[in-house]
């Protein structure tokens, strides 16, 4: 599955628009990785558990959307955009949603 920021694929044109798909991943933040990062804050350097959490919630989330994809028969989705929000009361959960257009090229 071709996915991609861009509009169009470079050298291979959109042959059908399928439709948006998207894809979405919550992901609790616990006690003890906040603790690290408050540390880590304080002494400098990076919050290397929360950037791995990032990405795991980026990967579900992309994986997410190339499944709706291929369910309408897409072989790539294009336009791709990522946000990220954080929810609750206390901002302890990280949310990631990716959305594109399914295209066959």
């Amino acid at each position: 599955m071709l996915m991609t920021t861009t509009a169009t694929l470079d050298g291979r044109p959109v042959r059908q628009y399928l439709g948006v798909v998207n894809g979405e991943a919550i992901i609790g933040a616990n006690l003890f990785k906040d603790m690290f990062a408050s540390i880590r804050n304080v002494v400098g350097g990076r919050a290397g558990s929360y950037e791995r959490t990032l990405a795991d919630a980026r990967r579900i989330a992309m994986e997410e959307m190339e499944e709706e994809a291929k369910k309408l028969g897409a072989n790539a989705v294009i336009g791709i955009d990522v946000d990220y929000e954080v929810l609750g009361a206390d901002n302890g959960m990280l949310m990631v949603c990716v959305s594109g257009t399914a295209v066959q090229v």
